[in-house]
């Protein structure tokens, strides 16, 4: 028999977490396989752990790893991957905004000879705003990236053990999943559910995190920011000389208003600009450099069963 490995990050999710361990049980029991579960506790910092020592107890199935502190969503994901020890692996969140009954549809698919089943969310129920800025991110990203990266995909997917596989040789320490999972390619197969809302609590994402996980996005598959620098940096310095080049003709023409006047306008115009978007992107990119080079583990364990 064939086995599937569930693979959950938590943080925090002490209102959720038996709900989603039951209602997952229930379609799991669906389906012709031996079945584990691998809860991550990413450092949680309410009764997340006592609750999944309690479940693994009671089921020898469920097996927990705690970290010692929170280290992020990608660092859980990475490490559920690595303990997992199925045929096959689904990727879920403990807030029921993922529906486990979608988890024998998956199954059936890994059956057919499918190796990535990717599960899609419509965007009903999400806010006007939010919903146009998220379709504005995903235009953009896809311009940018080397991978297409679709809108209202995310990490609720199955994986067969030869995509995990690929996806575990990939050894960066700067890790963007949802461009990992493109990556890697293989056979995939798209279904989609409706939005879910969240069961219980508040979600762990807000608005600063978003962001910083979308320009990890932009900045983890190309170099193409780079580039629009060097393009930023022709134009800025064009528009400099042709700046310069009008103040010129007004000085000869007119002569000087504000001693001074010329020489330091045109240096700000031409140095500073420049300077600043080059220093920015470039230093970006270093500093993705810089954690790679230190070779940090993603991820330390403080306890596990």
């Amino acid at each position: 028999m064939k086995t599937l490995s569930i693979v959950v990050p938590c943080y925090n999710e002490e209102a959720t977490v038996q709900k989603f361990y039951d209602e997952t049980k229930q379609w799991v029991a669906k389906i012709q396989a031996a079945v584990e579960y691998v809860f991550v506790d990413d450092g949680s910092r309410d009764r997340t752990l006592p609750i999944l020592k309690d479940m693994a107890e009671l089921d020898s199935d469920v097996h927990y790893i705690s970290f010692s502190r929170n280290f992020g969503k990608e660092a859980a994901i990475l490490a559920g991957f690595q303990y997992a020890k199925g045929d096959a692996v689904v990727l879920i969140d403990a807030d029921l905004q993922h529906p486990p009954s979608l988890i024998p549809m998956m199954w059936k698919h890994f059956e057919e000879g499918y190796d990535q089943v990717i599960a899609k969310r419509n965007r009903t129920g999400e806010k006007f705003v939010r919903k146009r800025l998220t379709n504005v991110y995903y235009k953009l990203v896809n311009r940018l990236v080397e991978v297409e990266i679709t809108d209202g995909v995310g990490d609720f997917r199955l994986l067969s053990r030869q995509a995990l596989d690929a996806l575990l040789s990939l050894s960066e320490y700067n890790r963007f999943s949802k461009g990992l999972f493109s990556w890697i390619g293989f056979h995939e197969k798209m279904i989609e559910y409706e939005n879910q809302v969240r069961v219980e609590g508040a979600s762990k994402w807000s608005f600063a995190s978003l962001l910083n996980y979308g320009m990890d996005g932009i900045l983890s598959f190309n170099n193409k920011p780079l580039r629009i620098a060097i393009y930023s940096g022709i134009g800025i310095t064009l528009f400099g000389f042709i700046y310069i080049l009008i103040t010129l003709v007004n000085y000869f023409l007119n002569g000087v208003d504000t001693p001074g006047y010329f020489t330091t306008i045109s240096a700000i115009i031409l140095l500073g600009g420049i300077q600043l978007l080059f220093l920015g992107i470039i230093g970006e990119y270093i500093g993705r450099i810089y954690f790679e080079t230190k070779r940090r583990p993603q991820y330390l364990v403080k306890e596990k069963n």
